[in-house]
């Protein structure tokens, strides 16, 4: 099950538009992830979140399988917010955080044996 901020956030920029964020490792920034970043995005409303897209099956299988990451946006270089801000059609300064990634929860595993009889 999905939570935070993907379905909600105020808004995306595409994968192919988001080049400079990757490698993350590679960013100089606050940088979070695992834990800290679920706990970064909770302290967050969800129109302060930009989420990065995916634009094609690849791209869509590459960021399901990266880490949750959440970017401080204010930490990041003015050449990389600029770039970025070139992609949204609001200025980056509205928003806080950047989320890569999306954030899961557990859900009990059901078999289709639970099922037959329904």
């Amino acid at each position: 099950m999905l939570k935070g901020h993907f379905n909600s956030a105020g808004a995306s920029i595409s994968h192919g538009d988001a080049g400079v964020l990757f490698p993350v490792t590679d960013l100089i920034g606050t940088i979070h992830q695992y834990r800290e970043a679920e706990l970064a995005l909770e302290a967050v409303d969800s129109s302060d979140v930009i989420v990065i897209a995916p634009t094609s099956l690849a791209s869509s299988y590459a960021l399901t399988q990266h880490i949750l990451t959440a970017i401080a946006i204010e930490t990041l270089s003015p050449a990389v917010q600029s770039h970025l801000d070139e992609a949204l059609e609001e200025p980056i300064e509205d928003f806080k955080l950047i989320q890569i990634g999306k954030w899961i929860v557990d859900a009990s595993n059901h078999s289709l044996a639970e099922f037959a009889d329904a």
